[in-house]
């Protein structure tokens, strides 16, 4: 009698938990390549007895009726149970809101005469690894004049990006030194605040080149024209971007050289005074509403501790050059935001330095870029900023950075799957089979993921098409989910009298899904985070297969 009770005891945990009935589902289109799963694990017959019991209408004893009623009965139920054998993917693995990008300059990266680009002479493989592009605009182009704003070669390259599921970090500069080279050169080669912000009045100031003799012009940047021209840029932008899915996110650019907030080859240049700083990032997260924000890689201190009260990230532009880069950004990771970082510079000139601390800067080499991806816990990394496209980092270090993708950001992982199948002999019952799936994911990557995720679980026939959902979609709140974490799902799901029961029919398997929204998966888009698990399917769904 104890083990009849024990699996009475099984069924009530059943019971308990909240079952959906497992109807027809033809939502999502269906993995390819599939083969079946469903195969017995472990499989019994229990039978269960009642006692004859004289009117027992209660849980008290001897309560009893005039009546007595003879209810023996004998009820067998199977129980099946697969357990799903699970392997990591083997490959490099890129997903969205995280990982690496190279240089984009425009829609032309995907024509096929760009010899660097995914469809270039080269065979670039390095975009294989790349899940968003980024690069910058110059503020004049955006704003040509005031009042006036023109997005067409930005709205080129985002649909161009999109196009191939991919987003674009933004970078908005008011200034660079880079095209200085000579004295005096056309300000607008190298000064792009856009001319009639200078015509309202707003002052600027005589630079000199470090390490030239060259001399040019910068902007005053505490000048009151110009922060006003700035912040009306930004309300601009907020009103055409903020919360376009296309946009990774967006650096505040309005200061210093690069738009970094520092003035270190630009001399004669002061930066603004940090209560100035702290107001343009106030005007920033006021006018944006859902687009990430990002502080720029020189802003530190007060004003770095303001941006992270304002939901604002970091980055930092210095990896592996200068040590003890990397640290700095774990202020961002703590409070809960996504990192981000870019080298000093190019791969092939980190190859060249002197190695020499301090007074020099630090060569690239493999032990301190996984160290800088780990340290600052990194969601997001520039895989080369020279024009080649990450092309002869990723032929030197393919193996390297291949895995490190699954390392970067947030990395979700299946380390356990089970499911228990237990069907009554009673045909009469109101629900002949009830079937419940446990999972374990652990977040192997170093970061939270940083948006919302829907978890789906599927009953899939032996062509991949979907047969039923298994129970309700798992909503994870972003930011949830941290790195070196693990959580259970379950996944209940009831048979009413008369319908299929699935999880019992030859070729029938599971398949699990992460969507960015509920409504994806709802009118039939696939899935676009992937597992790191072997059997990833063409439309992104895992295939779950038995031992």
């Amino acid at each position: 009698m104890r083990q009849d009770s024990k699996f009475i005891v099984v069924v009530a945990l059943f019971a308990c938990v909240s079952l959906v009935a497992c109807g027809d589902d033809s939502s999502g289109s269906g993995p390819e390549n599939t083969e079946s799963s469903a195969v017995e694990e472990s499989s019994s017959s229990i039978e269960v007895s009642s006692s004859s019991v004289n009117g027992d209408s209660g849980t008290g004893a001897g309560m009893t009726s005039s009546n007595s009623v003879d209810t023996s009965v004998t009820v067998k139920a199977d129980t099946t149970k697969i357990i799903y054998a699970l392997k990591p993917f083997d490959g490099p693995l890129s997903n969205p809101h995280k990982g690496f990008t190279v240089p984009t300059g425009g829609a032309w990266t995907f024509v096929p005469e760009f010899e660097y680009g995914p469809y270039g002479s080269l065979n670039n493989r390095a975009w294989d690894l790349v899940s968003y592009g980024s690069g910058y605009q110059q503020w004049n182009k955006l704003n040509p004049a005031k009042g006036v704003y023109d997005w067409t070669e930005l709205e080129k390259l985002l649909n161009a990006l999109a196009e191939h599921n991919m987003t674009y970090a933004l970078r908005v500069l008011p200034s660079t030194p880079s095209f200085i080279k000579s004295d005096f050169p056309p300000q607008e080669e190298y000064d792009w605040t856009p001319p009639f912000v200078y015509e309202m009045g707003a002052k600027k100031i005589l630079i000199d080149l470090r390490g030239t003799e060259y001399h040019a012009y910068a902007p005053v940047w505490d000048d009151s024209i110009y922060i006003w021209a700035a912040k009306e840029f930004a309300k601009a932008l907020a009103e055409k971007y903020d919360g376009d899915p296309r946009i990774e996110y967006i650096d505040i650019r309005s200061f210093g050289e690069w738009g970094e907030w520092h003035t270190s080859h630009i001399l004669g240049s002061v930066m603004p005074a940090d209560s100035v700083l702290k107001d343009m990032l106030d005007y920033y997260a006021s006018v944006f509403k859902k687009t990430q924000l990002v502080l720029p890689s020189n802003g530190f201190g007060d004003v770095y501790t303001h941006a992270l009260d304002l939901g604002i990230t970091k980055r930092d532009d210095g990896f592996i050059g200068i040590p003890g880069r990397p640290d700095t950004l774990l202020r961002a990771y703590n409070a809960n935001l996504p990192t981000i970082a870019e080298n000093i510079a190019g791969y092939k000139t980190m190859l060249a330095n002197d190695d020499l601390i301090p007074g020099g800067t630090q060569k690239w080499t493999a032990e301190r870029w996984v160290d800088a991806i780990t340290t600052a816990h990194l969601t997001y990394y520039v895989l080369d900023q020279d024009n080649d496209c990450g092309y002869y980092f990723y032929k030197d270090n393919k193996a390297l950075a291949d895995s490190m993708s699954k390392v970067i950001g947030y990395n979700f992982t299946v380390t356990q799957a089970e499911l228990l199948t237990v069907t009554a002999a009673d045909t009469a019952a109101e629900n002949v089979a009830t079937s419940t799936l446990n999972i374990t994911v652990k977040n192997t990557g170093v970061a939270p993921c940083f948006f919302d995720v829907y978890l789906v679980a599927e009953f899939v026939d032996s062509t991949g098409a979907s047969l039923a959902q298994i129970g309700e979609t798992v909503r994870i709140p972003k930011g949830t989910f941290k790195d070196g974490a693990s959580q259970q799902f379950t996944f209940g799901c009831a048979v009413p009298a008369g319908e299929a029961n699935f999880a019992t029919q030859s070729g029938v398997t599971v398949a699990l899904s992460l969507f960015e929204s509920e409504e994806a998966y709802k009118s039939g888009k696939n899935p676009t985070v992937r597992f790191d698990n072997d059997g990833l399917q063409g439309n992104n769904k895992l295939l779950l297969k038995s031992r």
